[in-house]
């Protein structure tokens, strides 16, 4: 069975699926090395951070074994696969979600007349501050402070919204490279991004605070991007 091209719109799931199953089929054997990056992502009409993301999940599913300066290996022994770490969304898609969602609720925060529920936000961006300074990752702070903010809009639909892109935002797959694309640099980035947020919403700067959280998360893909080597 030779690869076969995959349309660009879908999504890394399916570059996975192709993969797994010429393993299965025997036709990528335990020890073999699959093609290099450059040379599988055309023959799969695939962009290479899709297929790094492909991979990504198939390393998590215990099927391949990424050799840093060597190439990729499927393993002697594949483990079951992990499904949630391919059915969950792909990173790219959370954070499409969340660029259309969190700037309209930290823009809702930053007009809120609910002083305890601003004050939430300021404390939990406080935390992720204090994370910060004593060199500890933070990234349960992170993630409270956003969902303060959208608590903060006073929307619960928009609150639930956000929690449930933040579950998926903790998947396998995302998660790891989440942790590929932070640096100790981009981590001192990301907490300037998030003090200039808290400041617009404790300003109650609706339009400064919206544009905050976008640049944030604008900064967030291109970092993830770059860890895929896009």
């Amino acid at each position: 069975m030779p690869f076969q091209p995959l349309e660009p719109r879908r999504l890394f799931r399916r570059i996975a699926e192709q993969i797994a199953a010429m393993i299965a089929a025997g036709e990528l054997p335990p020890g073999s090395r699959l093609p290099s990056e450059r040379d599988l992502a055309p023959r799969l009409n695939v962009s290479r951070p899709s297929l790094r993301e492909a991979l990504i999940a198939l390393e998590i599913e215990g099927l391949v074994e990424v050799r840093g300066g060597s190439g990729v290996y499927v393993r002697a022994a594949a483990t079951p696969p992990m499904r949630d770490a391919t059915d969950a969304p792909g990173p790219f898609d959370v954070l499409e979600a969340r660029l259309l969602v969190e700037p309209d609720c930290a823009a809702l925060a930053a007009r809120s007349t609910d002083a305890q529920a601003r004050l939430a936000v300021a404390e939990a961006f406080g935390r992720m501050r204090a994370e910060a300074v004593a060199g500890r990752v933070g990234d349960l702070a992170d993630r409270d402070f956003h969902l303060a903010i959208a608590e903060a809009s006073g929307n619960p639909v928009l609150s639930r919204i956000v929690g449930d892109l933040w579950r998926d935002q903790a998947a396998p797959v995302a998660s790891r490279l989440t942790r590929l694309a932070v640096s100790p640099l981009r981590r001192r980035q990301n907490l300037g991004e998030h003090a200039q947020i808290a400041e617009a919403i404790a300003a109650g700067a609706a339009a400064a605070a919206r544009a905050a959280m976008r640049r944030h998360l604008l900064a967030v893909r291109r970092a993830r991007m770059a860890a895929l080597g896009g």
